[in-house]
């Protein structure tokens, strides 16, 4: 098993911001999304988070880098030479089988090496020790709907063996989020309580919305009479299509902003977004319009505009 301060990269001093840092760097380059059928790279990204697992938990590291946990978590056995150390029992008498007061110092020594994760357990007047571990915590990818990500819903994720977790994604939630679900993990050892699912959210990009922090943005085409004349159109939000006004003599980029539509309010006092609309003009089939054509020209020379003044150009 590698050491998981090379995995990451990172130095055995590594500051918890260098280790998220390094983290997401790697977990980004290797994330089986972006290498579809790479097994070399999904192996590289389950190795960066696990490693990233184990040194993110402050006691874990502790007691990995104090030598008493492997990097996968698992309690170290110590070596035979220091068992032997132990080899005397009470009173100067050795160990031998059958013996009661091996057992009391057996389980003694494995209390005094691993804080009470080990206990007695008697089968039939004999005595031997028992692993209480938590489970492994397992690391799945779901994929999430642009605009089902803005407005929360209920996925159903498929697990490698065959199982299903039905995964509720609050509303607002960002690309590359991780979500717990407690108790889904691996089982505990002894009794020991189960590991989390630690589920990555990543986001699919929607064809016309854009989120910028809590608000949403769509560019919204008017056609040459609309932007002349103003008039109502129709405009696409996260909760479905509404009316809005364009407002007479618009042109191309102007923002019109629908209160509350973008991003809504969620946890922490986090308030709803906004959307913005930005108009753009299209001529649609109208620039191969005979009519059309005759009138601007008969329009234009009596109605100067430079719209490129702005550029210190001269004219």
């Amino acid at each position: 098993m590698e050491d998981p301060y090379e995995v990451l990269g990172v130095k055995r001093d590594a500051s918890d911001d260098d280790l998220r840092r390094a983290y997401r760097k790697l977990a980004k380059k290797f994330h089986p999304d972006l290498n579809p059928g790479d097994r070399q790279a999904e192996e590289r990204f389950k190795a960066v988070a696990s490693a990233h697992e184990l040194l993110s938990d402050p006691d874990k590291r502790g007691r990995y880098d104090r030598g008493e946990i492997d990097a996968t978590g698992t309690e170290r056995r110590p070596d035979h030479s220091y068992y032997r150390d132990f080899a005397e029992g009470r009173n100067g008498g050795r160990y031998h089988g059958g013996d009661e007061e091996e057992a009391d110092d057996f389980n003694d020594l494995f209390e005094n090496l691993f804080g009470g994760r080990f206990r007695a357990r008697s089968t039939g007047g004999g005595a031997g020790p028992e692993i209480r571990m938590r489970g492994a915590n397992r690391r799945y990818s779901l994929t999430v709907d642009f605009l089902d990500a803005i407005n929360g819903t209920t996925q159903r994720l498929q697990l490698p063996d065959g199982k299903t977790l039905d995964v509720a994604v609050p509303p607002g939630i960002e690309d590359g989020k991780v979500l717990r679900l407690k108790g889904q993990g691996d089982p505990g050892l002894g009794g020991g309580p189960p590991g989390d699912a630690l589920i990555e959210v990543r986001i699919t990009p929607h064809p016309f919305f854009k989120r910028v922090g809590n608000d949403l943005h769509v560019e919204v085409p008017v056609t040459l009479s609309e932007a002349v004349l103003g008039g109502s159109i129709t405009v696409p939000t996260r909760t479905g299509p509404v009316t809005m006004t364009v407002p007479e003599g618009s042109d191309t980029g102007r923002v019109l902003r629908l209160r509350g539509k973008g991003v809504p309010a969620g946890r922490g006092g986090r308030p709803a977004g906004d959307q913005y609309v930005m108009l753009k003009v299209e001529v649609g089939p109208g620039a191969d319009d005979a009519e059309l054509k005759a009138f601007l020209r008969n329009w234009a020379p009596g109605h100067a505009f430079d719209p490129r003044r702005k550029l210190g150009m001269a004219p």
